[in-house]
């Protein structure tokens, strides 16, 4: 469970939450880590039994203002240190949108930012996730949108640092891409995360209006089946944002999130 699906819930009541209810992990936010003792959520996640499968987030690491680049490249440290302080198993990235109307170079850009940060990283040994977002997000989230996009700045940043560099896989960001299987085959070996959130049309807020698997347009069966098939075999986070569902009792969200991958992810018997 992603903590951005329930969160009405601290980080405690989070990790608590999913021990209770059978999760084998759970997903967190940086902002919500703010005067936290991580070390101790650390213990709280293994007493519990419950992974902290990522943190979100990195990146945004484009900028056009006077100094703030080195801001940028310190704060990703930071995110790098808290991951490990955390136990997390990825760091994920989200790369920003371009300061211009220069695709090309933001790309390039990007791709030498995650490679400095993956220097670092290595000396720390936490693993890096790119996340390649839907095309929809590209003026004002992120400039790397195919998962090809992600896995070529991946092998580049990874070849030059020697850290573990890999993609985080969002059936949302990457259920319309024509060549998503091909892509899914050649991201065998750094798949280090699977989230899902569902794609309901009309889509009521590009941001805000993801559905549980099951509300609309994706074809989860398939897509685990293809990312199994490239070997990877950790945990699904259910990553929805959507004001309807963070109204509700979380207790509640947790059993539909399960009942819904029963339904509509998991192999089928």
């Amino acid at each position: 469970m992603n903590q951005a699906t329930v969160p009405r819930w601290s980080i405690t009541e989070l990790l608590e939450g999913c021990a209770r209810a059978g999760y084998g992990g759970a997903g967190l936010w940086r902002h919500r880590l703010e005067g936290a003792d991580l070390p101790q959520l650390a213990n709280l996640a293994a007493s519990a039994g419950v992974q902290i499968s990522s943190l979100c987030r990195g990146g945004f690491f484009l900028v056009n203002e006077p100094g703030r680049t080195a801001e940028r490249a310190a704060d990703n440290r930071r995110a790098v240190d808290e991951a490990c302080a955390l136990g997390a198993t990825a760091l994920v990235l989200v790369c920003g949108p371009a300061p211009d109307r220069d695709l090309a170079a933001a790309r390039r850009a990007v791709a030498d930012a995650i490679t400095e940060l993956a220097a670092y990283a290595g000396t720390v040994g936490m693993p890096l996730a790119i996340e390649p977002m839907h095309p929809l997000y590209c003026a004002d989230r992120s400039v790397v949108v195919t998962l090809d996009q992600a896995l070529s700045m991946a092998k580049t940043a990874a070849g030059a640092s020697g850290s573990v560099v890999g993609v985080m896989l969002d059936s949302y960001h990457l259920w319309w891409d024509p060549v998503l299987e091909a892509s899914i085959a050649k991201a065998a070996g750094r798949i280090l995360g699977l989230q899902l959130a569902d794609w309901v049309v009309p889509l009521s807020d590009p941001l805000n209006g993801r559905g549980m698997p099951g509300d609309g347009s994706v074809d989860f069966r398939s897509f685990r089946r293809v990312v199994e098939q490239a070997g990877y075999a950790g945990l699904a986070e259910v990553e929805i944002f959507n004001p309807v569902i963070w109204e509700q009792n979380p207790v509640e969200v947790l059993e539909v999130a399960a009942a819904r991958y029963k339904e509509h992810v998991a192999r089928l018997a």
